[in-house]
């Protein structure tokens, strides 16, 4: 069973960084992307950062050039970090992983349980 566990969560004042770490266990046949989402108060869910296995990287437009992904394929871990804070980067942050978990399995999403990023002074 791939499970995700993320941490680097807090509270931080605007214009200050954080980051986020996501490390995926469990085994998989093959992994297609990893990805961060959110989901501000009230608001519903939303694609912020992927990683996709060919190396390529997708951000939404709100947090481009302020945040970046990365991975580190050694210790299956996807990394969120977060420059320039905003409050409204206020939100739970949820790691997500795509992967086939067998060779004729078919590609699942798999998510860990948030992790609350807060931005305010």
């Amino acid at each position: 069973q791939v499970q995700l566990v993320e941490s680097g969560g807090g509270l931080v004042q605007p214009g200050g960084s954080l980051r986020l770490s996501c490390a995926i266990s469990g085994s998989f046949f093959k992994a297609y992307s990893m990805a961060w989402y959110r989901q501000p108060p009230g608001k519903q869910r939303e694609l912020v950062a992927a990683l996709i296995n060919t190396g390529n990287t997708n951000y939404r437009d709100s947090v481009k050039g302020r945040f970046t992904v990365s991975g580190d394929n050694a210790k299956n871990t996807v990394y969120l970090q977060m420059n320039s804070l905003k409050p409204e980067d206020t939100a739970v942050y949820v790691c997500n992983a795509r992967v086939q978990a067998g060779a004729v399995s078919p590609v699942s999403d798999f998510w860990g349980q948030g992790t609350q990023v807060t931005v305010s002074s």
